[in-house]
């Protein structure tokens, strides 16, 4: 009997919860979460409707400076947070701080009240509370805040420039990327452009990886943690 119980609990599918799940690395989330065998449901919280259906997928439609609107949905097993704006997106830093930080947190206080277990954040290279430049200090100063939650799974990365289809055009990324790819090949791999899909593919395998002491993942290690060299 012992046996058969533990084989059912090895075999449990998960609920995912996702926020920030229609930017560049939300995306790619939902769409590997939603293919992924080990995930029965996946939840999303966005403000608008994302236009994705699947059997597996949960949508809220959420106002995220209102708890009221989000904190009954957040159940489940997983936090996955790709939320993240611009400063020219935002229109000033109390904006921006506002999303990358206060939405952020927010969710990760009442994930962890409501008994998820795993967060997975991505952030950023750079990310440092002591920072003078302002999104490095901000990125920083959310990781230093979720590091005090307690999650019993804590993991966030740190990836450097992304690559990949972004519905607001960059162009500067667009020019620079390629030539930081070619530089950052052999050396300062930390600095090399990463895929929005690897990092995406990488936060699941996080997920499902067993608590370890290694909380962050500098940008060279996420590929590793994707499966890529």
């Amino acid at each position: 009997m012992k046996n058969n119980h533990a084989i059912k609990k090895e075999k449990k599918q998960l609920t995912a919860n996702v926020i920030g799940a229609t930017g560049l690395v939300g995306k790619q989330i939902v769409n590997l979460l939603l293919e992924n065998p080990k995930f029965d449901k996946v939840r999303i919280f966005v403000r608008h409707d994302s236009g994705t259906v699947h059997p597996k997928l949960e949508q809220q439609i959420v106002d995220f400076s209102n708890p009221d609107t989000w904190e009954k949905h957040l159940k489940g097993d997983v936090l996955f947070s790709a939320l993240g704006t611009t400063l020219k997106k935002a229109g000033s830093k109390d904006k921006q701080y506002k999303v990358d930080v206060s939405f952020n947190l927010n969710f990760a206080l009442k994930a962890k009240v409501k008994g998820i277990e795993t967060y997975v954040l991505v952030s950023a290279v750079g990310a440092n509370s002591g920072s003078r430049i302002f999104y490095n200090r901000i990125k920083g100063e959310l990781d230093d805040a979720v590091s005090k939650i307690g999650f019993r799974k804590l993991t966030i990365l740190r990836p450097s420039a992304l690559a990949g289809d972004r519905e607001e055009k960059r162009w500067g990324e667009k020019i620079a990327i390629p030539i930081t790819g070619i530089i950052t090949r052999f050396i300062f791999k930390k600095y090399r452009p990463i895929e929005d899909k690897t990092v995406a593919l990488a936060m699941i395998n996080a997920s499902l990886r067993p608590p370890a002491e290694k909380i962050i993942w500098t940008a060279d290690e996420i590929f590793a943690l994707a499966g890529e060299k």
